[in-house]
């Protein structure tokens, strides 16, 4: 994984759910590789390319907003990079911050968000 790549993992809630948490995140990412498209899927993922220095902020307007179900949320890149997606889903959704690991040149944090 580059440094600057972030990989976000979806699981639980439907397709518009996760639709909107990748939209929140595009405000400071910018698009991903491909909005989740797969109605069926269980798990979705996106990857963005971020810039190298995110800077964290609010979701754009509209963007966030409540929830279905519950989404587990993993968020895994840059120590940057995953602090500003986290800071930014915070805005946008109600979150509990579930846990981190770090290593050497990466951090993944998950992450539940709530209705």
């Amino acid at each position: 994984m580059s440094d600057t790549q972030l990989t976000v993992t979806l699981s639980g809630g439907g397709i518009d759910d996760a639709r909107a948490i990748v939209r929140a995140l595009e405000g400071v990412f910018g698009a991903p590789d491909a909005l989740p498209a797969d109605e069926r899927a269980t798990v979705r993922t996106a990857t963005f390319d971020s810039p190298a220095t995110p800077e964290a902020g609010t979701a754009p307007q509209g963007a966030g907003g409540r929830l279905s179900a519950p989404v587990e949320v993993t968020v895994q890149g840059s120590p940057q990079a995953v602090e500003a997606a986290s800071e930014t889903l915070s805005h946008a959704f109600t979150l509990r911050d579930e846990g981190a690991a770090s290593g050497d040149q990466e951090r993944e944090r998950q992450l539940l968000l709530v209705p």
